[in-house]
């Protein structure tokens, strides 16, 4: 199981976020943060990217392709009224790679491990905890 902390302190909506290393969230200076790391929002599609990234190149050094630059683009929008949200995925791929690799590798993104929890839906439970 991952662990993941975030606080928050006077600094408005600046969150430390620590796992096996220290990122920082935070808003827009339009919406009062102070623009200091990404927005929620911004780090599930970021989540979204690097996982399908990552996952891409795994499997081509796996099968020894010659995948020399992939980029990908996430785009993501949300009902806050139909709870319901849409992210769109460009995959941008260099290399010396036939269309089936290609095809391959295209599909392989959308079967990361955040694409596949993100189309499915997750359980989530709170609890509040006393200060210590």
């Amino acid at each position: 199981m991952v662990n993941i902390t975030a606080s928050i302190g006077n600094e408005n909506f600046r969150t430390e976020i620590k796992g096996s290393n220290t990122i920082i969230a935070d808003e827009p200076k339009e919406k009062g943060g102070q623009n200091l790391g990404l927005n929620p929002g911004e780090l599930l599609a970021a989540s979204l990217a690097s996982c399908s990234l990552i996952t891409m190149k795994m499997y081509a050094q796996r099968k020894n392709w010659d995948l020399q630059h992939a980029f990908v683009e996430i785009s993501y929008d949300h009902d806050e009224k139909e709870h319901t949200a849409n992210m769109i995925k460009h995959i941008t791929l260099t290399g010396t790679l036939d269309e089936e690799q290609r095809s391959r590798l295209k599909y392989i993104a959308g079967v990361c491990p955040v694409h596949r929890l993100l189309e499915k839906s997750i359980h989530i439970e709170s609890f509040l905890t006393d200060a210590v």
